[in-house]
């Protein structure tokens, strides 16, 4: 039973749902949730609302990873048998019907907060169905359709308010996670140093527009500069071994570490649109990253 369990918990990726989270406190942020007067603000239904929105999405991400081993069931037999559907520790149906119970639940969260949010969430679970089952095998329309996944799950968050703000802010992550959806396609046999050139160049854009958004929309840039550089540092190094070292094993470090950068990320946009002590909440997600991700398997 202990083993079936894990089974479904390995499924779900744990490791990667903290990712989900920051951005919905990212987007909450970037809308002024938490800034009232210069005040930190989390009391009586927004509190609530917010923790809907996190429940939810974190339900919608383990739903659709769910989905991507169903779909991919047949691949993983051959590519990565020990997965926990090709090794047999999870029936398929039973893997449909738990990817299925994650994504309804992450719909009605996010629908009791209100209705744009739910609008949103029912956007981000088609989407990340056309990737699971259409895209996700495509060099171009893969990467993009997976940014946009993350580009929509930034914009739950900013739903909170009832309205969107700056939404061009959700193009950033949609070029962050193509950059990296593009390097993971070498995971398995390597030899992509191509695509590691291509999401250097998109990391060097993402950094320069995350700053450009701070400076020209908020007096927070000396705040926001600490966050970034660790976000820099994390998300090169890797990157830089994976094309000195163009093997299996270093592009899926540089896979790791840009999944989990996220959260770095969306702590530079909390620090950017409220106070350093918001993003450093945000960052403290990224420990519990690490520590799931000795555990379960991010990719």
């Amino acid at each position: 039973m202990r083993k079936k369990l894990m089974g479904f918990a390995r499924l779900a990726r744990p490791a990667n749902l903290p990712t989900a989270a920051a951005d919905i406190l990212a987007g909450a942020a970037i809308c002024g949730f938490f800034i009232i007067n210069n005040d930190l603000v989390t009391l009586g239904d927004d509190s609530s609302k917010l923790f809907l929105l996190v429940l939810s999405s974190i339900c919608l991400y383990a739903g659709g990873v769910v989905f991507n081993d169903v779909f991919d069931a047949k691949l993983d037999a051959v590519e990565r048998p020990e997965r926990p559907i090709p090794c047999g520790l999870i029936p398929l149906w039973q893997a449909v019907l738990w990817g299925s119970l994650l994504v309804v639940t992450g719909l009605i969260f996010a629908f009791k907060v209100q209705l744009m949010s739910g609008i949103i969430a029912a956007i981000l679970a088609a989407t990340i169905f056309t990737y699971d089952a259409y895209f996700k095998h495509d060099v171009f329309f893969g990467p993009l359709n997976m940014g946009i996944c993350r580009g929509l799950n930034l914009m739950l968050g900013m739903s909170i308010m009832g309205a969107i703000v700056i939404w061009w802010i959700a193009i950033i992550p949609v070029i962050y996670i193509f950059a990296i959806t593009l390097i993971s396609k070498g995971e398995v046999h390597g030899n992509n140093k191509n695509h590691i050139l291509k999401s250097a160049a998109m990391y060097v854009l993402v950094a320069a527009l995350i700053m450009f958004t701070i400076i020209t929309r908020t007096d927070n840039a000396l705040l926001v500069l600490p966050f970034l550089v660790l976000f820099i540092f994390l998300i090169f190094r890797p990157l830089l071994k994976a094309y000195r070292v163009n093997s299996p094993e270093h592009i899926k470090k540089s896979v790791i570490a840009g999944v989990l950068s996220l959260v770095v990320m969306d702590a530079c946009w909390a620090v950017g649109f409220s106070n350093w002590y918001i993003g450093l909440g945000v960052l403290l997600l990224l420990p519990l990253s690490l520590v799931l991700s000795k555990l379960f398997s991010i990719t």
